[in-house]
């Protein structure tokens, strides 16, 4: 049996996650599917000399392996399941910056340099908001607790001074307090609703405006591969007056489009922090239609990048496009 504890960060393209240590036990072949049951071999015969105990048979008996089917299994380790896997923020903004200079080591002086910077800003910004927003905040809760006992504390007050009259009501009389009490209630509780999720509700105000930014980040960058057609590396390609200038090499446009890529992947890794505390519908809703928008926007990256591949090695069969 192998036995392997996992007590380091799992990494991939920067580490955007963190698993608590886990126990990971590989359980070979053998154990796991055990062959059948066969009958017992003839035993050979045996000599004086052979069957003689002395101490050191003894002590290598003791020490030699028993048949599985007869001996207890040696100590084994439960499976333990892995703890929950959650996104680091220091991490996405790590891979962020680390982004940006490669894009500055290609592109120095293009739009998607300084694009990716706005970026690495809201990274960070998400960073403190995320953590502002997992944290309960006391005073609001408090506020609203408050206010909430207040109008409790009214209704019970104006209960206390209702006086009951001697004479029985009539059907019309008790219809109408009837009424009149249940839409007091249905008032009531609407304003304990409003009191009690405030914090709910600031918090969702602010994450959905944080959404907004990164929502108008995957738009910005998708305008910067527009115009990138692998059409325009090829000889036969002839412009017009009003095309666009765009003088890369096939190398070159392959890695400015797989930057965009990472960039809109990145984008909605940033807008997944904002919910990843904070258990809200609205917000939950708005991260998922970024993740759609960047997961679509990206898909017509890669169709350009996979038709510039076809074209490249049309060109030049054996050559590979590097990345970086």
């Amino acid at each position: 049996m192998i036995e392997e504890v996992l007590t380091s960060p799992i990494a991939c393209q920067g580490v955007f996650w963190q698993s608590l240590p886990c126990e990971l036990v590989m359980v070979p072949a053998s154990d796991a599917f055990p062959e059948p049951a066969s009958a017992p071999a003839p035993a050979a015969p045996q000599d004086s000399a052979a069957t003689a105990s002395s101490p050191s048979a003894s002590r290598d008996a003791a020490s030699s392996p028993t048949p599985s089917g007869d001996a207890a299994p040696p100590h084994e380790t439960p499976l333990a399941a892995c703890g929950p896997v959650i996104l680091e923020d220091r991490r996405i903004v790590e891979t962020v910056e680390r982004l940006q200079t490669r894009i500055g080591d290609r592109f120095p002086h293009s739009g998607l340099y300084h694009l990716c910077g706005q970026l690495l800003l809201l990274s960070q910004q998400a960073s403190r908001r995320s953590r502002w927003i997992a944290r309960p905040t006391l005073w609001i809760r408090a506020l609203g607790y408050l206010l909430a006992a207040a109008v409790i504390a009214l209704l019970l007050h104006g209960v206390s001074l209702i006086r009951i009259a001697a004479e029985p009501l009539s059907t019309v009389d008790l219809v109408t307090v009837m009424e009149a009490g249940i839409n007091e209630l249905l008032l009531l509780g609407a304003a304990l609703y409003f009191l009690i999720s405030l914090e709910t509700r600031i918090k969702r105000r602010r994450a959905l405006a944080a959404l907004h930014e990164l929502r108008s980040m995957a738009h910005v960058i998708d305008m910067h591969q527009l115009t990138k057609d692998p059409e325009r590396t090829q000889r036969i390609w002839t412009g017009t007056e009003n095309s666009p200038r765009v003088a890369l090499t096939p190398l070159q446009l392959n890695r400015y489009l797989d930057y965009c890529s990472e960039m809109l992947s990145l984008t909605g890794k940033i807008a997944a922090l904002y919910v990843q505390r904070f258990e809200d519908s609205v917000s939950l809703a708005a991260v998922s239609e970024i993740e759609q928008l960047t997961t679509g926007l990206s898909r017509k990256i890669f169709q350009k990048i996979t038709l510039l591949q076809q074209y490249r090695r049309e060109a030049a069969p054996d050559d590979v496009l590097p990345s970086s």
